[in-house]
């Protein structure tokens, strides 16, 4: 699963080094010299994101065409370590409160309201639930916060919703309150299209049955990144058929406060994958509000 320099992470395979001229936005994720937590200021989380990457092992069960991820590269870690991750995360928390943050090259001329802490995402190089020590992930962070060395934070997780049937997804997702939140991927109303953009592990109905069970039982907000692909938009039947999809959820009872709507923004793995211009994914938007009654936004 991929998860640009928005919220959540994503592997940039030539870093550069921050120079003055970049703004915070355009700023690729920053390490801090961890090794699974960084920071990024996140369009969709309006402000600063302290994300942990769960796959520094790169395994997920989608394989998306805009995927910035360089699976060819060997990995840095086999597994999370999640005493040296908590570790790092209060390390980063603390740079937060202390202003610290902002000596950095990319923050510097960040206004303060971009650099006020959103929210600690699960996400990662691949799929964030299919990381072996999810639960003790989440009660790693949970514990943190609890502790109330720091203010309290939002806790969210970017998925693809293809774990969310399984009984330690399950657990975890158990300890998030209800002020935390999920983030689940919904990129097609087709299998055809899903195929040739997301080319799962699963099938569409599988997402969206899994989707329903959890967005029944709290909110769920959709991510949806539509690229171009050899210069074209998605077609106009399969745009209204995601709509349609999103109606049917709504009908069965899910709670989706949100649909995020993007595009591509970074350099991909396959050069047919582009950005999608912004006329085109706010008509994407104002269908997903006409047809589903669905809070939509361009990011």
């Amino acid at each position: 699963m991929n998860i640009t320099g928005q919220t959540g992470p994503n592997s940039q395979r030539n870093p550069r080094p921050a120079s003055p001229a970049d703004t915070a936005f355009g700023c690729p994720r920053d390490s801090l010299d961890n090794r699974f937590v960084y920071t990024v200021i996140s369009p969709r989380a309006r402000g600063l994101s302290v994300g942990v990457n769960m796959n520094q092992d790169k395994r997920c069960n989608f394989d998306c065409v805009y995927c910035e991820v360089n699976r060819s590269e060997p990995s840095r870690e086999s597994r999370l370590d999640v005493p040296v991750m908590i570790a790092e995360v209060g390390r980063t928390l603390e740079l937060i409160r202390s202003g610290g943050l902002r000596e950095r090259p990319c923050y510097r001329n960040a206004p303060p309201e971009l650099l006020e802490l959103r929210h600690v995402t699960l996400s990662g190089d691949g799929e964030p639930t299919l990381c072996p020590n999810f639960v003790e992930a989440v009660e790693a962070v949970v514990h943190l916060r609890a502790r109330g060395r720091f203010p309290f934070f939002k806790l969210v997780l970017i998925t693809n919703a293809g774990g969310f049937d399984r009984a330690d997804v399950a657990q975890g997702l158990s300890l998030f309150t209800p002020r935390d939140e999920i983030w689940a991927k919904l990129e097609a109303g087709t299998q055809e299209y899903m195929n040739r953009v997301n080319r799962p592990d699963c099938p569409l109905e599988k997402i969206l049955a899994n989707i329903l069970f959890v967005a029944r039982r709290r909110p769920v907000v959709i991510q949806s990144l539509f690229p171009s692909i050899g210069g074209e938009a998605p077609p106009a039947s399969e745009i209204e058929a995601y709509v349609q999809r999103l109606r049917e959820l709504k009908e069965a009872g899910a709670q989706i406060p949100l649909v995020q709507i993007y595009s591509a923004t970074r350099p991909t793995e396959r050069s047919e994958c582009g950005h999608l211009p912004l006329r085109t994914l706010s008509h994407i938007a104002q269908r997903v509000r006409e047809v589903s009654g669905l809070k939509a936004e361009v990011f």
